[in-house]
């Protein structure tokens, strides 16, 4: 295939895989797509050990390192807040329900050495950066661009000033999500090389526009420069859709969850095996701002007015943090509280990801079905 996605990066295939899990990556890469290493939940050390370990198994294949870095959050306007600072707003209320629920699902705690440093008495926490914050990922972009991705990524708002003259510095190629046009266009002004188009259906921050509407919306704010298509896609006939309202290619998030090759907690990846299309639901349950995820005794306990509203970004998952860690640990149990409260980002799409296969094959299985679909379409115009 030839598009302007595959010229800019010298690929096989317009097909962008955002994943966590570094396996992932290279499967995709090695297929003739390109993979794009999720980074936000690393330290500095381990993504130091991914990237070269992605580099060391696909050679001089492109991929991209993902970042986040929201343009607002909590303390944005004084600088940014400290680990410090956030505990010190988290309201007792909300600890409070935290607690409780993890009584009501009769959840363990988590092992002495494994509690969460929030958790731990006597750690100075004064000059822990924020997770969400330009502090927290300055770090990490300085280790990729130390590496060779060749895109560098930031899957929520426009990337800070800074990080867009750092990666141009660099030579790289950035690029942002947006789920509005006029968010495209702000984009494009500060200097962005490509545009992933964003639906409500994808998994994870969403705004509130479909994929279909926004696709041809965004294609003709910014032309002439690339948009990805993204948001319930993971066919082939998907992908055809999405290239025939403008996009050079795909994003696709949640469809590598149920590979073989995905990180995905084992329980997670059955519940999403099981789950149709009206499984997920946004909620800011788990970051504070809106996130397509698959339901759960979890997000029905934060949608319950009777209980206290999600905090906003940073505050949500520095408050949910070890009760996340301890549903996880413990959800292996069938039957548990824990079972019932886990889940993950996920979008629309969980309902067609059935069959766990590898990687490699949902690529060619896409390609597959894109051309067979594009055939299709060419016959309807045959005399």
């Amino acid at each position: 295939m030839k598009t302007a996605i595959t010229d800019m990066f010298g690929i096989d295939v317009p097909i962008l895989a955002f994943t966590h899990c570094r396996d992932v990556v290279a499967a995709v890469s090695k297929a003739g797509g390109m993979g794009v290493l999720g980074a936000v939940a690393h330290s500095p050390e381990q993504l130091e050990i991914d990237l070269r370990w992605i580099e060391d198994e696909i050679g001089d294949r492109p991929y991209g390192v993902d970042l986040i870095v929201p343009a607002k959050y909590a303390g944005s306007d004084n600088g940014g807040l400290t680990m410090a600072d956030i505990v010190n707003l988290i309201p007792d209320e909300h600890r409070r329900f935290v607690n409780d629920l993890m009584v009501k699902y009769d959840v363990p705690p988590l092992p002495t050495d494994e509690g969460s440093a929030t958790s731990r008495s006597g750690g100075d926490l004064s000059g822990t950066a924020a997770p969400f914050s330009a502090a927290q990922a300055d770090p990490l972009l300085e280790i990729a661009l130390a590496h060779q991705p060749r895109l560098l990524v930031n899957a929520l708002g426009p990337p800070p000033a800074h990080m867009i003259d750092r990666v141009k510095e660099e030579g790289r190629l950035i690029g942002a999500l947006a789920g509005k046009a006029q968010h495209a266009e702000r984009h494009v002004a500060a200097g962005i090389d490509m545009i992933i188009a964003q639906g409500a259906e994808a998994g994870g921050h969403t705004g509130e526009v479909g994929t279909m509407v926004l696709i041809p919306e965004i294609v003709d704010a910014v032309a002439p420069v690339p948009v990805l298509g993204a948001g319930g896609i993971g066919r082939g006939r998907q992908m055809a859709a999405a290239m025939a309202l403008g996009a050079q290619g795909v994003w696709c998030g949640s469809v590598w969850l149920t590979t073989d090759e995905a990180e995905t907690h084992p329980v997670v990846k059955q519940k999403f095996l099981a789950a149709t299309s009206s499984d997920t639901l946004r909620s800011r349950s788990l970051t504070g701002k809106p996130a397509r995820q698959l339901k759960s005794a979890w997000t029905d306990e934060w949608d319950d007015p009777a209980n206290p509203r999600p905090l906003g970004m940073p505050l949500q998952p520095i408050l949910v943090g070890e009760a996340r860690a301890r549903i996880e640990r413990a959800s292996y149990r069938a039957g548990s509280g824990a079972e019932k409260l886990a889940n993950y980002f996920v979008g629309q799409i969980v309902g067609s990801m059935n069959v766990a296969k590898p990687a490699a094959q949902v690529v060619f299985d896409m390609i597959d079905e894109f051309i067979e679909s594009v055939q299709s379409l060419s016959r309807l115009l045959e005399d």
